[in-house]
């Protein structure tokens, strides 16, 4: 990892860089695949999953025959995980509906909102190096609570044919109405476009590799609606000498180990917490199964060390990061100046894990600095939000002729004539 002592604030913006994503480089081989979905359908997919997945399929719709055999393979231990984390999931989610009230803005004059759910959603689930069961409660529990009438699920299959079981069962578990093999950008297309298998739907949700990301932003150019631009995954600790250093390296690593292009920083106060921390990710590294892929993480990752918490707050401030751990003895009074984060995690025994998992809040969020201007996958994710206004005729005496002087204004004379009508007619 790269060790920095008290950077000049001058230096923050390079210092904070993530590891480059080249989306255009990409995009020629993206769109090549889009077009051949879109114009082929079922026949793309099958041939794109031969070449990229190294399977031959003969279908794309997984049976109800695949999803009885998924559930016995699933053992009793991990299904009561399954269910402890989706029951979580859904409680935390179940309590962001909306409840929207009548306002009278002025006797005569109601203006109210409506929330109606998307109705046709897609979710993308990894299941390449890591078989991400979980982003399918993420993801589905929202969705059904939502009420959105069709849910669709991608997954790449294995070479086999084969979706992992556990992302079979978790989207029983969750209320999926239907699910594919087919992963990556023919996987985004599929369910762009439609094809004789895969229905056509309004926004897609998921992470996804660097070809997913650049697929789902080709798409919502003009085709559909994503959740928010997204790339490898982060985490930024903040932390103090009151710190454990064996917690912080473990979280540090957890999130390095989702990927080569994965970034992890630490940002503290203490030095000698800082050295701390080097040696035990040294020392964790070498018990993790994915070293050489946490390894490659690594060499774009930092451990900073700033002069006092207010710069460490201003610093993770500006870096944005899909998660934040706080680790500090007054974590609570830092939190509440925290203004870029996807999700934060409070104190000793809140690891980033929890949240990936099973404490109730959305993994789904916001990476490379999107957490400035996106929120997390919610509830409202999934719904839209109607404007209703009942004007009377009291109310159109009130506020009608600011809507001349408006309309007049701005030389939209038929805006005007049409409340000058109704202001004239004799009731």
């Amino acid at each position: 990892m790269n060790i920095i002592t008290y950077p000049d604030r001058a230096d923050w913006k390079s210092l904070l860089k993530r590891p480059a994503l080249n989306t255009e480089a990409l995009r020629e081989a993206v769109c090549e695949i889009l077009d051949r979905v879109r114009t082929e359908g079922d026949k793309a997919v099958i041939e794109c999953e031969e070449k990229f997945d190294k399977v031959r399929l003969h279908s794309l719709a997984v049976t109800e025959d695949e999803f009885m055999e998924a559930e016995k393979a699933v053992s009793i231990e991990l299904k009561a995980a399954i269910m402890l984390a989706y029951k979580n999931i859904h409680t935390f989610h179940a309590a962001q509906k909306f409840e929207g009230k009548k306002v009278a803005t002025l006797p005569g004059v109601t203006c109210w909102q409506k929330a109606v759910p998307i109705e046709k959603v897609g979710l993308y689930v990894p299941g390449g190096t890591a078989p991400l069961f979980s982003t399918v409660l993420m993801l589905a529990a929202p969705a059904r609570i939502a009420g959105c009438k069709e849910i669709v699920l991608c997954s790449p299959p294995d070479r086999n044919g084969k979706l992992h079981p556990a992302i079979l069962y978790a989207a029983k578990v969750a209320g999926v109405d239907k699910v594919f093999k087919a992963g990556g950008v023919q996987a985004i297309g599929a369910m762009a476009y439609g094809t004789s298998s895969v229905p056509k739907v309004y926004k897609i949700f998921g992470p996804g590799n660097q070809y997913v990301t650049a697929a789902k932003q080709q798409v919502s150019l003009r085709d559909v609606a994503i959740d928010m631009p997204a790339g490898p995954s982060e985490v930024a600790v903040l932390a103090d000498e009151t710190a454990n250093p064996s917690f912080v390296a473990s979280d540090l690593l957890s999130q390095a180990e989702h990927g080569v292009d994965s970034q992890v920083i630490l940002v503290t106060t203490s030095s000698d917490l800082l050295g701390q921390v080097q040696k035990e990710v040294e020392r964790q590294l070498e018990l993790l199964p994915r070293k050489q892929i946490a390894m490659k993480s690594l060499e774009s990752s930092k451990l900073i060390l700033v002069k006092d918490m207010d710069e460490g707050v201003a610093m993770v401030n500006e870096y944005a990061p899909e998660h934040l751990i706080i680790e500090t003895k007054d974590y609570m009074r830092l939190a509440e100046r925290v203004v870029n984060a996807g999700s934060v995690f409070l104190g000793s025994y809140s690891p980033e894990s929890a949240g990936d998992y099973a404490s109730g809040t959305n993994h789904t969020l916001p990476t490379n600095g999107y957490a400035k201007a996106y929120s997390g996958v919610s509830l409202d994710s999934f719904i839209r939000k109607i404007t209703f206004q009942e004007v009377t005729p009291e109310g159109i005496a009130t506020i009608g002729p600011a809507i001349e002087v408006l309309a007049a204004n701005e030389s939209l004379d038929a805006h005007k004539n049409a409340v000058s009508l109704r202001l004239n007619r004799k009731i």
